[in-house]
């Protein structure tokens, strides 16, 4: 596995916290730190950033046709139906292994964030649910938010999971948060002219999830704004200040 890592200048004197990024549909580690601009909010807020690729990769490893499964599309689960149960493991790698690693070998603290784009945004707000305690905020941009009711996450968890619906369940974020006990405030920016927005994206399954149970979102839907990054890199400094004010807070 590869990973980008962006250190600011806070990190020559002391430990600091972590932003965890999770790109979308076939990208890999450079696409976020190529693309994103979000240096210069690290840098103003002292915070490391973190950008893991978005499957494993290799020769040995799993692949097939198409860009909505396979190499690029790992979808951040625990793949359990053979061939991708041997490698597509992110949902361990990112949540426990990468961490680890980062926390040993950089100057960062175990005060962590978690964000992501599209499947990316699905994997960030699945993993903040998963995974309570772990992370102390989580935000997404044009989030999968119902992978099991929409054509991108019905391919992906049949091929990963199986065709046991109720298997699905736990890698949903409109099904975790019925039952999640923490109360993690979430954080969503959804374009308005998303030309996946309709089909894919549904950002109101997830706000009627949400009123359900009372969990805490704040949906944006930014009318004239697409899926691209030049759509992340409009709001992303408003993610940083977000995730800030609660990495900044004592525990």
């Amino acid at each position: 596995m590869q990973f980008a890592v962006y250190l600011p200048p806070q990190a020559e004197q002391r430990r600091c916290p972590v932003i965890y990024w999770l790109s979308g549909l076939t990208c890999n580690e450079q696409n976020f730190i190529t693309k994103a601009g979000a240096q210069r909010y690290a840098s103003d807020h002292g915070v490391i950033v973190v950008a893991p690729d978005t499957s494993p990769r290799g020769d040995d490893v799993a692949d097939a046709e198409g860009y909505d499964i396979g190499k690029g599309a790992g979808f951040y689960l625990d793949a359990t139906q053979a061939p991708w149960s041997a490698h597509y493991r992110m949902q361990d790698y990112v949540a426990r292994e990468l961490p680890a690693l980062i926390e040993t070998h950089f100057p960062a603290t175990d005060a962590r964030a978690i964000s992501g784009h599209s499947m990316g945004g699905h994997g960030a707000l699945v993993t903040a649910l998963r995974n309570p305690g772990r992370y102390r905020s989580v935000s997404a941009f044009s989030p999968i938010v119902a992978p099991s009711q929409v054509p991108w996450g019905r391919k992906a968890f049949t091929a990963y999971l199986g065709e046991d619906r109720e298997a699905w369940k736990a890698w949903d974020a409109c099904e975790l948060i019925a039952t999640v006990q923490e109360r993690l405030p979430i954080l969503v920016d959804q374009g308005g002219g998303d030309e996946f927005l309709d089909t894919q994206l549904q950002p109101e399954r997830l706000q009627d999830a949400c009123d359900a149970v009372g969990h805490p979102l704040d949906l944006r839907i930014r009318n004239g704004y697409d899926h691209s990054y030049y759509f992340i890199a409009s709001f992303i400094c408003e993610h940083f200040i977000f995730h800030m004010r609660r990495l900044n807070l004592a525990r």
